[in-house]
């Protein structure tokens, strides 16, 4: 019989290829690790495999079996949800993944509200990419995940949170006037400096650079970095400029060796959201962390104006 023990032990060694990190990964030792999978080989009587000295590689096969193996354990982790989450929303463990450009600066503004409201909930948070955090809601590893949308995937849902739009970001000595607004073909291309590759912001501020080149591709983009942060005093030293979020505004331009210029409307920007697996029993908690989340993001309205 096939034990959710050996899926999840494949799936370590899917993804470590090392018997040694796998074993570590699952809190177990190296023999025991070795020898649920080959008790797995010998139940579905297929080498899952490919022992080399000090590497693995999984068989056409095994890696066929950890991704089935997968969706096995995200459906079992979903009925332990359905179990451990009927009584009351937000409480238990919920693990939640942020993308880095929104981790540093969305979570000052939710999470003191939501730890008030919900003393029961034990947040797991773990900082990542797009492509990786999907990967790790899709497999369960993660309950649900806030980036920005849309998100195409068939078997995850979403709940658009607050849009954030787009600032430029130069250095103080820059000629513009701060009270005027920029358009999209003010972007010096060849001085924009993005986040490396595999974040999606980087990735958002191409395709508008390109929509506000005609279509061409953006050049002269030789800088990239792993932070905003970096990205900032990379601006503040006068070497480039940048596109930053709204939300990382009171964080990041601190420095009055930078300023900001607006964009003319319609202001780009981009749309965050939570995502989670389709089939998660958990959908009332996903709702209930937006609708907090929707509330720290809400537009204040200038009451000097009457509304």
């Amino acid at each position: 019989m096939i034990t959710l023990k050996q899926l999840r032990y494949l799936a370590a060694l899917a993804q470590h290829e090392h018997f040694g990190r796998a074993a570590e990964a699952c809190a177990v030792t190296q023999p025991a690790l070795s020898m649920q999978i080959r008790d797995l080989e010998g139940e579905l009587g297929l080498a899952l495999v490919e022992r080399r000295p000090g590497a693995v590689t999984l068989t056409d096969a095994g890696r066929d079996i950890a991704r089935r193996g997968e969706d096995v354990l995200a459906k079992a982790r979903d009925l332990v949800d359905f179990a451990h989450h009927r009584a009351q929303p937000l409480a238990g463990r919920l693990t939640l993944g942020m993308i880095p450009s929104l981790a540093p600066y969305a979570l000052p503004k939710f999470l003191p509200l939501l730890q008030a409201r919900f003393p029961d909930l034990q947040l797991e948070l773990r900082e990542t990419q797009t492509r990786q955090m999907l990967n790790e809601v899709k497999s369960g590893a993660l309950d649900a995940a806030m980036l920005a949308l849309p998100v195409q995937e068939n078997d995850i849902d979403s709940i658009a949170l607050f849009d954030d739009a787009f600032l430029l970001a130069v250095p103080a000595n820059d000629p513009r006037d701060e009270t005027k607004r920029v358009v999209a073909g003010d972007i010096e291309q060849e001085r924009l400096i993005l986040l490396e590759d595999g974040h999606c912001l980087r990735d958002q501020a191409l395709a508008f650079c390109a929509t506000a080149s005609g279509g061409r591709n953006a050049g002269g983009m030789t800088f990239g970095a792993s932070s905003l942060a970096t990205v900032m005093q990379m601006v503040a030293s006068g070497y480039g400029i940048t596109l930053i979020p709204q939300i990382a505004a009171d964080v990041e331009l601190r420095d009055e060796r930078v300023k900001i210029l607006r964009f003319k409307e319609p202001q780009p920007g981009r749309s965050i959201g939570l995502v989670f697996r389709r089939t998660s029993p958990r959908k009332q908690d996903f709702q209930v962390l937006s609708d907090l989340v929707k509330e720290c993001f809400a537009p204040r309205r200038d009451k000097r104006k009457g509304g």
